[in-house]
């Protein structure tokens, strides 16, 4: 990439560090997936000149080999502020015409006999048996299945993502070749991606995840990469498809993935602490939630000192250093990043609304009086806007309060335990702990 290999000094200053973000991300991304975060990256408002050209030069070298060639003569053109492109793109889009010509015609007989319903009717989950009756009773041979790949490939490079994966399905279906089954399902997912088709797209992310955890790989480091770009893969649906927001949030919190994430890729923590936090206004189970806020804070803190950003530090302000003014502070930067971000920009709203709240919802557990301007200031609001809020958030929640409008304040009512049960309560434990150890002294 042009930011990274060559550019000059000016061209990527980076303040922020969100440039070096951006390139985190990208490195584990194939060039198509990485084609939409370039684009949304030159669209920001008020983006300097100099950093527009270079990611119009790292949009080009990223996409130069592909078969895309109209789109990439036209980015040439752009660059270079010329009326024509060099002879060799022409050459190149006859080329292609050409070689889509042939695969048309390799894979026609095929692709007739598997758009015949009496025939798919037929086909039951041996592959095998089904190739053996594609083969006696339609004349189907393992050259033409072999063929179907690369012509799903082909599609792939020329940016025609539904009809590659539809392709590439056709190969699955009858393909023995599981080093090319896999290749076609990480390369679907893709195509579903690029389609915007999230549901088909959540059907490829566990079917990877199946290979990835079945698979014999050759060396434990190799299982680690797979589960690496699923990580990054699952961000597009993960942030662009509702019913996606659960099953990927458990995903990336179970072992293995939590585990890769916290050995090769940290920076995936901002994705997990923002799913987390705007995941408050949508869960059922408080106690599940809960869990999961405990679960951020704990790998957030044991990951303190290998990556930190707004997002994150934001969570340490709250959860781990109980700092509601540094918790503040973190959140209008972390705003600021998620508005930039390609994933987050959407959920920024949601983010900050939920993230008040749990600020809110932490003062008010430990103060039994609360000063409303003074939370009002926490939560980055005026005092008639924090009012308002407070109002909603009782409410909403219903915790046992009342306002004072006289002296400004909201009175919390914390329910006082007695001592003796305070000494009940902890010596349950204790008990409990003392009967398993008589228990497993006794075998």
């Amino acid at each position: 990439m042009a930011t990274t290999n060559g550019a000059s000094p000016k061209a990527v200053e980076d303040t922020t560090g969100e440039y070096i973000f951006l390139d985190q991300v990208i490195r584990r991304l194939d060039r198509h997936l990485i084609f939409p975060l370039l684009d949304h990256e030159s669209r920001k408002e008020d983006i300097p000149q100099e950093r527009q050209d270079d990611l119009r030069l790292a949009t080009f070298s990223l996409l130069r080999n592909t078969n895309m060639v109209d789109y990439v003569s036209q980015l040439y053109k752009d660059i270079h502020n010329a009326s024509n492109a060099p002879a060799e793109f022409e050459k190149k889009k006859q080329d292609v015409i050409n070689k889509m010509a042939k695969y048309e015609e390799d894979t026609a007989h095929l692709t007739n006999v598997l758009s015949d319903e009496a025939v798919t009717s037929q086909l039951r989950s041996d592959k095998v048996a089904n190739l053996k009756f594609l083969e006696e009773s339609h004349g189907v041979t393992q050259q033409m299945v072999d063929d179907l790949y690369e012509y799903g490939r082909f599609k792939y490079e020329c940016g025609q993502y539904p009809e590659a994966a539809d392709i590439l399905y056709r190969f699955r279906v009858l393909s023995t070749d599981n080093d090319k089954v896999v290749k076609a399902t990480w390369g679907k997912l893709v195509c579903e991606i690029l389609s915007e088709e999230w549901e088909s797209a959540m059907e490829e992310v566990d079917k990877v995840k199946e290979h990835i955890e079945t698979r014999l790989f050759n060396n434990p480091r190799a299982q680690l990469t797979a589960r690496e770009s699923l990580l990054h893969y699952a961000l597009f649906p993960f942030f662009n498809y509702e019913p996606a927001k659960d099953k990927l949030t458990e995903l990336f919190f179970s072992p293995p993935f939590m585990s890769t994430i916290q050995t090769v890729c940290p920076w995936i923590l901002r994705y997990v602490a923002a799913a987390v936090i705007t995941n408050r206004n949508r869960m059922n189970n408080s106690h599940n939630y809960q869990k999961q806020l405990k679960d951020l804070s704990r790998v957030v803190k044991q990951e303190v000192y290998e990556y930190q950003d707004p997002v994150t530090e934001f969570v340490k302000a709250l959860y781990i250093d109980f700092d509601f003014e540094g918790a503040q502070k973190k959140l209008v930067e972390a705003e600021n990043v998620l508005q930039g971000d390609f994933f987050l920009g959407s959920s920024t709203d949601n983010f900050v609304e939920a993230a008040r709240h749990l600020i809110s919802e932490s003062y008010c557990k430990i103060h039994q009086r609360i000063d409303i301007k003074d939370l009002s200031t926490r939560l980055g609001l005026s005092e008639s806007e924090g009012e308002k809020w407070i109002v909603d958030l009782i409410r909403e929640t219903k915790v046992d309060a009342k306002i004072d409008y006289k002296a400004g304040t909201v009175v919390m009512n914390h329910p006082s335990q007695s001592v003796y049960q305070t000494v009940i309560e902890r010596t349950k434990g204790a008990f409990f702990r003392t009967q398993v150890l008589s228990a497993a002294v006794a075998k």
